[in-house]
């Protein structure tokens, strides 16, 4: 058997099975849905491969529409809508049942020099003075509602190795804290260096926290714990600079705002040395059970 970083990469590697047609599979039928990272970096993974060599990703916007439904694949349809001198825009619908369950924009271009600047990155303890998944989830087991959230988390991040800067939601539950979580993450093992890769990986990890910062604002934990439900609604991230999804990545997120049953994440992903590589948006539903 292979490691969970073969497992993972496997996963987000769409099978064509016409010019511009894909299928997926997800990780396991035994969860209620698809996690949401998952179709959105195949659904890009699919739009960069009918894209010329020269081009790397530089933003996408995309929507999810249904609930994914984990026990069949999903089918991706690419639209090459444009093809210009520097810019190529893509749109993919996932499809399953015979219906739209995501749809993604995605524009990619080739290498330009232009001005340069970006905002600071902000301060953050050394990803190796933080403790792992495996080292913190256990202790958090009593919270939850589910027997299996810990395992299922520990399987969802075995690929990733992905450490909370502050107690994550389900560790500060009734205690309302500043809206903003930062972590850290990299891929457990090495990746070629194909650009598409990193990017696609990044977009799978940038689905797990996001809306995290939502939650500290009012001492929620999260489905785990029980305290709300919730779904992503839509996405978006901006490629800024070149990355490495294998090398330390500071996610800083944040929620500006709250409202209408739905919360707003917003986040800038920094390499180790600095530099700003990627913006992410996030908006979900998140409800109170009544």
């Amino acid at each position: 058997m292979g490691s969970p970083l073969d497992g993972l990469l496997d996963l987000l590697d769409v099978e064509r099975i016409e010019r511009d047609i894909f299928r997926g599979r997800s990780r396991s039928a035994a969860v209620p849905r698809v996690f949401g990272g998952q179709v959105a970096a195949q659904a890009l993974a699919a739009a960069g491969r009918t894209v010329p060599d020269d081009r790397t990703a530089h933003s996408l916007h995309a929507y999810f529409l249904r609930q994914g439904d984990p026990g069949v694949p999903i089918v991706y349809t690419v639209d090459r809508v444009r093809d210009g001198r520097s810019f190529t825009t893509r749109q993919v619908a996932a499809v399953q049942h015979g219906r739209p369950v995501f749809q993604l924009t995605a524009s990619f271009q080739c290498h330009e020099e232009g001005l340069e600047h970006q905002s600071p990155m902000p301060d953050a303890p050394d990803p190796e003075s933080l403790p792992t998944a495996a080292e913190i989830l256990p202790s958090y087991a009593d919270r939850f509602t589910d027997p299996g959230a810990v395992d299922r988390l520990l399987e969802a991040r075995a690929a990733v190795d992905l450490r909370y800067v502050q107690p994550p939601p389900y560790g500060s539950v009734g205690e309302p804290r500043e809206p903003r979580s930062q972590v850290w993450f990299r891929a457990v093992g090495e990746l070629s260096d194909d650009p598409l890769l990193h990017a696609c990986l990044a977009a799978y990890v940038s689905d797990m926290t996001l809306l995290d910062s939502v939650l500290l604002a009012h001492g929620r934990g999260g489905w785990a714990v029980g305290d709300v439900v919730g779904a992503s609604l839509d996405h978006a991230m901006w490629f800024h600079r070149p990355f490495r999804a294998d090398e330390w990545l500071l996610y800083d997120q944040e929620s500006p705002s709250a409202s209408g049953g739905r919360g707003l994440g917003q986040a800038r992903i920094h390499t180790r040395d600095g530099r700003l590589a990627m913006t992410v948006i996030q908006e979900g539903v998140i409800r109170v059970p009544r």
